[in-house]
């Protein structure tokens, strides 16, 4: 009944439909909790990052998923195994969803870490090809069965008045492609969706990289959803 994730390497089409249907369940929870998420940039005063975390555990708990019971360990805010069930297929995933906030000015990118990509990551630093390996795993070995890795993150983009008072102005959900899919989305240095980070290399400071989302949506339009706050409607970007 259950498909091995690393068979996956040799169907990507059915890759593919895995992360869509795993971005759309992600984006759903978020636009459910949306107003609630307002509410609470309006009235907390803590730093950003710390409530965007508990915001983006809240709306997935609200959603609710599927759960198995293995402790998944990574860089990420919200893991959680789970089973995704298709009318063709079921296998086990482990799905990492990671929360980011910034200021509206830092709305196009999210910052990543190596141990939040499966990918190998190519782009071009000071004029230079960079080739860097994502640190997590593809696929995830067990004693119960393979997961398959799948990491979406989500980025809360607010504005700040002199007061220091915050304002949610919308919400970026992106869906980084499996190491899987490296020569559909990242085969060299010159094609890429990767910028380089807000890290120096000289000063010893530790790999960062940015996701471009303008560059991942040229490849495909899903993996990258906007939701605004209310009243402005959401719609799917396929």
């Amino acid at each position: 009944m259950l498909i091995d994730p690393a068979d996956l390497e040799s169907d990507l089409d059915t890759l593919e439909g895995i992360e869509r249907a795993s971005t759309r369940l992600v984006t759903q929870a978020i636009v459910d909790f949306r107003d609630e998420a307002s509410a609470i940039f309006g009235r907390e005063r803590d730093l950003p990052q710390d409530f965007a975390e508990d915001i983006t555990r809240e709306a997935l708990d609200q959603m609710g998923v599927s759960r198995i019971p293995q402790r998944l360990y990574g860089k990420i805010d919200y893991k959680r195994a789970r089973y995704v069930f298709h009318p063709d297929y079921a296998l086990r995933q482990a799905l990492f969803v990671d929360s980011k906030a910034e200021k509206t000015s830092g709305a196009s990118t999210a910052t990543l870490q190596t141990a939040q990509t499966s990918m190998k990551i190519m782009h071009v630093r000071a004029g230079s090809a960079v080739e860097v390996q994502g640190t997590l795993e593809p696929v995830i070995q067990t004693e119960i069965g393979n997961f398959l890795s799948t990491t979406i993150f989500v980025k809360y983009n607010y504005d700040e008045d002199a007061a220091g008072s915050k304002a949610l102005e919308s919400i970026t959900i992106a869906c980084v492609p499996h190491g899987f899919l490296q020569g559909r989305y990242n085969p060299d240095a010159e094609n890429t969706f990767w910028r380089a980070g807000r890290n120096a290399p000289s000063l010893g400071e530790a790999f960062r990289v940015r996701a471009v989302f303008r560059l991942l949506a040229e490849r495909a339009a899903w993996r990258v959803q906007r939701v605004p706050t209310l009243p402005e409607a959401f719609l799917w970007s396929e």
